[in-house]
């Protein structure tokens, strides 16, 4: 693993498809890597060295497409903890790459990666234990020069179960190699283990929050993991009014058509946070 920061800087050279894994299925050869993705993959290797094992991407990037304000999600196996050094080498270099978060002069997206070590994989506690990750949402506190450490939450068995279905490899094995099947109880019990903490982070991210609500009801209800606007499609069959009213805005913000104004649509956007979340608290009651 690398100790200095910034020599990526000078000595990065771009990465072509062609880099990346070379027994990728037929769907990824028919999609686009994200730059970003393909800019991070050099970096993992680098600082990572020996003990990086696998690179996925996920989320948007392999779903229904990038959105406007969608992120680049990556996820990377490793054989052993990540040393104080790596993470502050890593840290900065995905600071350097990364797209600012809502706006970046150079066009670039933003990227979030979370790296496992394979050994908690192999165990999967509940909640799920990240080795590292990195978010713009964290940018402003990385600047100040904190650094990833290791943590659990749900929010990472959630990521895990979702990455095990739809996960393409950049290196290494298929995700299923790595990541255990999510039985649908512990799935349910991280959702509603996450509940509170996403309603509080509605204030500032209500087209997020409300999103992420909708995929929450519908993943209770079905099992499945969908994209965001799938799920406020699904969500809409079965809400009415102002609730209804302002998930189509989120939904449509979300497609890229045109700016939301949620922040401007504080009791709307609380009672429909409410709504949903009881009708998934419902579904839970139900499924016990």
């Amino acid at each position: 693993m690398e100790n200095t920061p910034h020599d990526l800087q000078v000595n990065l050279r771009p990465v072509c498809p062609t880099t990346v894994n070379a027994d990728m299925d037929a769907r990824t050869r028919t999609e686009t890597v994200p730059a970003e993705a393909l800019q991070a993959v050099p970096l993992l290797q680098k600082r990572l060295g020996d003990a990086l094992i696998a690179v996925y991407l996920h989320g948007s990037g392999v779903g229904e497409g990038l959105r406007t304000h969608s992120d680049v999600d990556v996820l990377a196996v490793v054989d052993e903890a990540l040393t104080a050094s790596a993470r502050a080498c890593l840290t900065a270099d995905l600071l350097a790459i990364s797209g600012h978060y809502p706006f970046d002069k150079e066009r670039r997206r933003p990227l979030e990666v979370v790296i496992f070590q394979r050994a908690v994989l192999t165990c999967m506690p509940y909640p799920a234990r990240a080795e590292f990750v990195y978010g713009e949402w964290l940018r402003e506190t990385l600047e100040r020069g904190a650094v990833s450490e290791a943590e659990a939450s749900p929010e990472y068995t959630l990521l895990l179960a979702q990455a095990r279905e739809e996960a393409i490899s950049l290196i290494g094995p298929k995700a299923t190699e790595f990541i255990p099947e999510v039985p649908h109880s512990t799935i349910r019990r991280a959702i509603g283990d996450l509940l509170p903490e996403l309603l509080r982070s509605l204030k500032g991210d209500e087209r997020n929050v409300l999103l992420t609500l909708a995929r929450m009801w519908l993943t209770v209800r079905t099992g499945q993991f969908v994209s965001k606007s799938a799920a406020a499609n699904w969500a809409l069959t079965q809400l009415s009014g102002d609730e209804a009213a302002v998930v189509t805005i989120a939904r449509d913000a979300y497609l890229g058509n045109g700016d939301d104004d949620l922040n401007i649509r504080g009791t709307e956007v609380s009672y429909a946070a409410q709504v949903i979340k009881e009708r998934i608290l419902m579904a839970l009651r139900e499924l016990k």
